[in-house]
């Protein structure tokens, strides 16, 4: 389904976005958090909401916590506190939630959206702007255990419940689909960089929740907002608000009413469905957990401060300034946190032997082309930053050449043996004597006196030919550069 292009509607959007932190242990027990781990094989009295077992909070999340506010420009107030929110779910066995209500730990803040951080077919329009979208919080709980529902019944994996879990909740900023992906696209970039969460929705690690609403372009009041569940991926928000905006419109456009309810998004038949109508807002009866004191957050902030990374942003700017990068290779380096460690790590082994737009021409357009038909990550490449240092310091020194270079690369996708080893194995050594070259010259250029008229002639493209007939004769192994060289010596007279 497509938007129309120009509706008579103004599109209002806001995100609550759950990511789980990156510790070892869970929020308010020594539990390890562990995807994928056999269910319920990682809990206690604490997790499972025993009578008696009391919470102990665990530090690294509250570092984590302030380290994303500072990350997302947040206001960190100076105490904060934690707060049962009450509901009767059977994900949670003690009947509440261990959260955040009215003093959370950030405040405020804004998500950068850039040009990158839209999809792909957009990014080169008008509709790829450059803004901020408002934060109104970050708050810090604890997650619930996961459902599973089976074909009659249903079984619960508690492993997940007591995860440290941040939700970030956006003010209503975002107009369209595509700001909605580039606003998530431009979070998790920044969750990554972080190391603040791995943020893969695939894993759950990352949960977006959408409230949207569509109201007349005359009305200044919001229009009825409905909030859309089951979203597993980016793109998956991007195609249900997609369809839902249309929905709405096409109800509004009938003279139908709109009613406040929660629908889930069915990817696979690319629509919407009711789920239940809200009649009221729920009372979750939030009240300051008793067994957890405030927190003072002035240590936090200290802590968290030391340990703040590069931005996105900040990083894409310096590879411009100070590797001379082009605006788009360094945004494609710096999208991926792990493909621009690579390439930094690449920079300090080289050592100035190698330029780095040279070695940022070999990542881009080399080494991801192979991984995306491997199907293989950065993390995962057979080619470390070290082997592809001294690939390309071979082809700098022209002991190989570039042709001979892409050869050597293919074979240590396969083989991950070192460059030297496949060149020395595979006799690809470029020949760079000038004696053996100018033998070399001298046969093409008796051969071939006819093309070399033409070359006296004032075709350039004769030179070529004969060049040609040179890497030819030397089985590929001349010095493409060098050949060229004494070709012109030598038909000139020089």
């Amino acid at each position: 389904m497509h938007l129309e292009k120009n509706p008579p509607y103004l599109v209002t959007i806001g995100l609550e976005v759950h990511a789980q932190l990156k510790t070892k242990t869970k929020m308010f027990c020594s539990c390890p958090v562990e995807y994928g781990a056999e269910p319920n094989t990682h809990l206690c009295p604490v997790c499972l909401g025993h009578p008696g077992a009391l919470p102990v909070i665990n530090h690294e999340a509250l570092y984590l916590t302030t380290l994303a506010g500072l990350m997302l420009s947040c206001e960190i107030p100076p105490i904060c506190k934690f707060d049962r929110k009450n509901y009767f779910y059977p994900d949670m066995p003690k009947n509440y939630q261990i959260s955040q209500f009215d003093k959370p730990l950030c405040l405020g803040g804004s998500v950068p959206l850039h040009e990158r951080a839209y999809p792909k077919e957009i990014q080169k329009t008008e509709t790829a702007q450059e803004k901020q979208i408002r934060l109104t919080r970050i708050h810090l709980e604890e997650d619930v255990a996961k459902s599973f529902h089976f074909e009659s019944t249903s079984g619960i994996d508690f492993n997940r419940a007591g995860t440290p879990l941040i939700e970030i909740v956006s003010e209503p900023d975002i107009t369209s689909p595509e700001e909605a992906f580039a606003y998530l696209n431009a979070l998790r970039q920044i969750l990554i960089y972080g190391n603040i969460s791995d943020a893969d929705m695939e894993k759950g690690q990352m949960r977006c929740d959408v409230n949207v609403s569509v109201r007349p372009v005359d009305q200044k009041e919001f229009g009825t907002k409905i909030e859309l569940k089951n979203l597993n991926s980016i793109s998956g928000v991007r195609r249900a608000l997609t369809f839902e905006i249309q929905r709405q419109m096409d109800l509004l456009s009938r003279g139908e009413k709109l009613s406040q309810e929660t629908r889930r998004w069915d990817d696979d038949r690319g629509e919407t469905t009711l789920m239940r109508i809200k009649e009221s807002a729920h009372d979750y009866r939030y009240f300051p957990d008793p067994d957890l004191l405030p927190i003072h957050t002035e240590e936090l902030m200290a802590i968290a401060k030391k340990r703040m990374p590069e931005l996105p942003q900040a990083k894409c700017t310096r590879l411009i300034n100070d590797y001379e990068l082009s605006p788009y290779d360094a945004a494609v380096l710096t999208e991926d946190h792990a493909l621009v460690t690579y390439f930094e790590e690449a920079i300090r082994l080289s050592s100035q032997k190698v330029r780095p737009k040279i070695l940022a021409n070999w990542i881009i357009n080399d080494l991801l082309s192979a991984l995306g038909a491997a199907s293989i990550s950065i993390i995962e490449s057979p080619v470390t930053p070290e082997a592809l240092v001294e690939l390309t310091s071979l082809i700098e020194l022209g002991t190989i050449s570039g042709r001979q270079g892409k050869e050597v690369f293919s074979e240590m996708m396969i083989s991950q043996k070192s460059p030297s080893s496949i060149v020395q194995e595979k006799g690809l050594q470029q020949v760079s004597d000038s004696g053996a070259i100018e033998g070399f010259c001298d046969s093409v250029i008796e051969a071939n006196p006819a093309v070399v008229a033409d070359f006296k002639a004032g075709k350039e493209a004769a030179l070529n030919f004969l060049k040609g007939q040179v890497m030819k004769l030397s089985k590929g192994k001349a010095n493409p550069g060098l050949a060229g060289e004494i070709l012109l010596k030598k038909i000139l007279g020089e």
